[in-house]
């Protein structure tokens, strides 16, 4: 069993100064540029930029990764975030990533990454944005898409993944007017790689959990609670039918399941022992669009034990804004241990 968190190093002394955490946090975590920024420069300049954003990135995927792996067993887990090679996929930059120079630096320093994730035994993932839209009825957008997911089955095969099935994990939701048969569609176009990595994850709206289920045979299928109480109110249980059916998917790979809570500041008059009642909430003039969206920590005690409730069959990522301060709390909270947050 293991609890993750995603995307970046969230310094737990929140009282520094915001100039001393950002050169603290730094170190592990992304940066970037926008297309808008590139265009107005030079072409060395441009280029040189998206070298040291490269270097940088790699560097500090390799970081977190290490401090990931000082965590006890069952807290090694991460997910890695999106924009590690900036406009990847950008028609008027997508070259760049194509230089037999820029190819050669990241095919010898990405391999260092994932030789040490398997060395400490660190579970990885990526989740491409929400322009990724593989199920879209334009298929413009489906072009653009897949390029986008093959950009994160390029890190990952430059990391030593894809060889196997589900080696790695690159999730996506179903989005698009096109739903499953969509997606059905799209995946004989992937390479190999992204074939062996992709997930798909019940969304909390048009694509629920009941279409999600539609691609158990094509795809393992990745379980938010969170999407999947906010599409209908319901806290699915680990018994349910369609939750052995979702296990089923991953073909002997233990599942991994997405963990949320609405924000505590917009529920903050809340008991922290009584899991919220959509309908209740919905009555009082809540809203689903402000009730999906992510808490700093996990706040309500009585959602935290549902949510343990599947962790004997499901690796659990933590999608919260806190972290791996979030993450930790909430595995504390669940098994009375008392793991420290290293401290970088």
């Amino acid at each position: 069993m293991r609890i993750g968190f995603a995307c970046k190093y969230f310094h737990p002394d929140r009282s520094l100064s915001k100039r001393l955490l950002e050169e603290i946090e730094r170190p592990l975590n992304e940066r970037t540029t926008t297309i808008t920024w590139l265009n107005r420069q030079s072409r060395d300049v441009a280029e040189q930029r998206l070298w040291d954003i490269m270097v940088h990135n790699i560097q500090g995927i390799e970081k977190l990764i290490s401090y990931v792996g000082g965590l006890p067993d069952e807290l090694r887990m991460v997910r890695i975030g999106s924009n590690i090679l900036p406009a990847y996929t950008e028609p008027d930059w997508c070259y760049y990533w194509q230089k037999s120079d820029v190819k050669s630096y990241c095919e010898r320093e990405f391999i260092k990454v994932g030789e040490l994730a398997r060395r400490l035994n660190v579970r990885l993932s990526f989740h491409p944005g929400q322009f990724t839209v593989l199920a879209s009825d334009n298929p413009d957008i489906v072009s653009r898409s897949i390029e986008e997911f093959e950009y994160h089955a390029d890190m990952a095969r430059y990391m030593g993944y894809g060889k196997s099935f589900q080696d790695f994990k690159i999730n996506v939701h179903i989005a698009g007017r096109c739903g499953p048969e969509g997606i059905r569609t799209v995946l004989p176009k992937l390479s190999t790689e992204a074939r062996n990595t992709i997930t798909i994850e019940n969304d909390e709206n048009r694509w629920g959990l009941d279409s999600s289920l539609e691609l158990e045979k094509d795809v393992p299928l990745v379980l938010d609670i969170h999407h999947h109480w906010v599409n209908t109110g319901e806290y699915i249980t680990k018994d349910d039918d369609r939750v052995k059916r979702i296990i089923g998917s991953w073909r002997g790979i233990r599942p991994v399941l997405h963990y949320s809570v609405s924000r505590e500041d917009y529920l903050s008059t809340h008991s922290e022992g009584i899991r919220p009642a959509m309908d209740t909430l919905l009555s009082q003039g809540y809203k689903k669009a402000k009730l999906r969206a992510h808490s700093d920590m996990y706040w309500n005690t009585a959602v935290n034990e549902w949510a343990w409730t599947f962790s004997d069959e499901f690796d659990i990522m933590c999608e919260s804004k806190s972290k791996q301060v979030a993450s930790i709390s909430f595995y504390n909270s669940m098994t009375d241990k008392d793991i420290q947050l290293n401290i970088v």
